[in-house]
């Protein structure tokens, strides 16, 4: 059984990674992923590294997320939990259906400043935000001055190019085909707050440190997490949490595929 006594049958995928996501100059060496396989008992946390070590990779942003897009494409049967918003909300949107959306977002936004300029203005100056991220209490509006970059790079040359292939299924937008990878929005915070184990975490001091810990030995603690003794001192030694980012994502996504019915819901909230 696994997470809340759902069937571990219910997930259909074997391997599943969780990716904390970055849009900097040196993304390589600030995205995360977490390499996960799915056993009886729950999640097996094998790996976690950062993206410059792909096949292809480097540190500038452009070359870690073609080396990343090849990963994915190569993995085959397995899922993806990213943390980056694929949508923004409604009342922004032109378009009649998600797909449409990502597709023209290239020739709609010419670059990351003007998505920011041009979100803000057509929302009277407002950081509007999406139903998910109002019931999902995710921290910014994906367009917030923190994030835009993100949800930029992550629509335009993440999502786009592997929709326009039709390389990936985006769950739970798009009908989850068996012999794809399976894409999924995710939220580390969102998760740790909705199983109550939410505090501060980031950060060079022994209070962070011990939180990053705790995040650890409460997922262990719901007999749905394992993660060996080495890697474990891995991520928690990464002061960033982006390393325990990736973990949770990758714990977020085995909870989501549990959840059919919840992606079903999801997918009215996510413009």
């Amino acid at each position: 059984m696994g997470v809340e006594g759902v069937p571990i049958g219910t997930v259909k995928r074997h391997r599943i990674y969780g990716v904390d996501f970055s849009a900097a100059a040196d993304a390589g060496k600030k995205i995360w992923i977490a390499s996960a396989t799915v056993e009886e008992w729950g999640l097996r946390i094998e790996d976690c590294c950062r993206a410059e070590n792909l096949k292809g990779s480097g540190r500038d942003l452009n070359r870690c997320l073609a080396a990343l897009r090849n990963f994915i494409e190569r993995e085959g049967v397995c899922a993806f939990g990213f943390d980056f918003p694929f949508g923004l909300p409604r009342s922004l949107v032109n378009t009649d259906s998600w797909e449409d959306f990502v597709l023209s977002f290239p020739q709609r936004y010419s670059s990351p400043e003007e998505f920011h300029k041009s979100c803000l203005s057509d929302a009277g100056g407002s950081e509007l935000r999406r139903v998910t991220d109002v019931e999902s209490q995710t921290p910014f509006s994906p367009y917030n001055l923190r994030l835009y970059r993100q949800t930029y790079f992550g629509i335009r040359d993440l999502l786009g190019p592997l929709l326009r292939n039709q390389l990936v299924c985006v769950l739970p937008m798009q009908r989850p085909l068996s012999v794809k990878p399976w894409l999924l929005e995710v939220c580390p915070a969102s998760t740790l707050k909705r199983i109550g184990v939410y505090s501060p975490y980031k950060g060079r001091k022994e209070k962070h440190h011990v939180a990053r810990a705790h995040i650890l030995e409460s997922l262990e603690e719901m007999s749905s997490l394992s993660i060996p003794t080495a890697l474990r001192r891995e991520v928690i030694g990464d002061h960033h949490g982006d390393a325990i980012d990736s973990v949770i994502a990758a714990f977020t996504t085995f909870r989501a595929l549990l959840n059919p019915a919840g992606l079903a819901s999801y997918y009215k909230q996510c413009l």
